[in-house]
């Protein structure tokens, strides 16, 4: 069992996309390329569907692949639960994917760059099965840099690198993004939503033990790292519930090679 596959059940009880985000991706990764058929679109990364889930249900050419079963076996849960349909679900790493070259028009990534530690390895995988003429679709949600999720992550990776625990946490978007427009003959950056987010370092606090990286580590050093990280934010902001009015959006990136 995987760290996402222990995650699974409660992955998107805090992270949950506002309406409106869902469709607005579909609509901009379905315009990134130019067929006279529906393109045939690949979800690197496709996790419980938080974004998949319209995809399947509008009826697309769609198929989602994890490298873990627990995330798909909630995709499939989901897509039964709201409307019967059934995706199509690969479980493969995304480094050795089953597919032959060329065989999809966009390859989707979203949330799953910033956190790759061979994303050379993925990327390579990803346009090796995309058509030539097609698009590779890089997703990410954008938070204040200020804001209470970010100053709270600060905060926990100072906790546990004072406790000697070594890092979990990667963010290779900054040097993904740039390496990927050197390749490409096209770049293009479209933010596809915004939206007013309240934030509380409660929120934070609660949602910490869900992600997948944090769960993987002992249950004492979770345990420490959160009452110490719960002292600190109750003393920078007063109080674990004080809200905080954020501006967030989900940014998109689509590349063409040829």
């Amino acid at each position: 069992m995987s760290a996402y596959d222990a995650a699974a059940l409660s992955f998107e009880l805090y992270r949950a996309l506002p309406l409106g985000v869902a469709e607005s991706i579909r609509t901009v990764t379905l315009g990134a390329v130019y067929t006279t058929r529906p393109p045939r679109l690949l979800d690197l990364g496709a996790g419980t569907g938080r974004i998949g889930w319209l995809f399947v249900h509008e009826s697309d050419d769609y198929v989602g692949v994890d490298s873990s079963f627990g995330m798909l076996r909630e995709f499939a849960r989901r897509m039964d639960a709201c409307s019967g349909h059934a995706p199509r679900l690969v479980q493969a790493d995304g480094e050795r994917l089953p597919f032959c070259d060329g065989t999809f028009d966009i390859v989707m990534m979203i949330q799953v760059v910033g956190a790759a530690r061979n994303w050379r390895r993925l990327i390579a995988e990803a346009r090796r099965v995309l058509r030539p003429a097609g698009a590779l679709v890089v997703g990410h949600a954008v938070t204040p840099v200020d804001g209470i999720d970010a100053r709270m992550k600060r905060r926990l990776a100072s906790l546990l690198d004072e406790m000697a625990v070594p890092s979990y946490h990667m963010d290779t978007l900054g040097v993904v993004q740039p390496w990927l427009e050197s390749l490409a003959r096209t770049s293009t950056r479209i933010v596809a939503a915004k939206w007013t987010a309240e934030r509380t370092p409660r929120q934070f606090l609660d949602r910490q033990p869900t992600g997948a990286q944090f769960s993987s580590l002992l249950g004492p050093v979770k345990d420490e790292a959160l009452r110490k990280l719960a002292a600190l934010a109750t003393e920078a902001f007063g109080s674990l519930d004080a809200k905080f009015s954020e501006q967030h959006s989900f940014e998109l990136q689509v590349f063409k090679f040829q």
